[in-house]
């Protein structure tokens, strides 16, 4: 897994981190088990405060995405179904508030945006 991160993106760097390595769970590029890097070696790669990483890692030990076992590192921690779930459905939302801004913008009506939708669900299942 590669983390990048950005100054200039108005999102803490912390918070950047965190969501990289939920977005990397989620895609199942990190599965049950996996050993994120240490946190000394994740600030040294990045090159950011320690402080930074331990925060990050805090973070997602307190959300359930990870464990940090004394001496031996952090591991994610296997999938919880219902965050699958919620974070599925957040993007869901994220991308049909983007498509009805667009259909409103263009004056399409509701209907429309609807029809287009079960068109395009029924071709993803044939």
């Amino acid at each position: 897994m590669k983390i990048i991160i950005s100054n200039r993106s108005g999102v803490p760097i912390y918070e950047q981190i965190k969501e990289q390595v939920k977005a990397a769970i989620f895609s199942g590029e990190l599965r049950e088990d996996d050993v994120l890097p240490s946190i000394r070696q994740l600030a040294r790669d990045l090159k950011i405060s320690v402080i930074t990483t331990t925060r990050a890692y805090s973070d997602l030990e307190l959300e359930g995405f990870i464990a940090n076992v004394q001496g031996k590192g952090c591991y994610v921690l296997p999938r919880n179904k219902e965050l699958a779930r919620e974070n599925a459905m957040h993007r869901i939302e994220d991308g049909l508030s983007a498509a009805i801004a667009a259909a409103k913008s263009e004056d399409i009506i509701k209907e429309e945006v609807i029809e287009r939708l079960n068109l395009l669900w029924e071709a993803d299942y044939e």
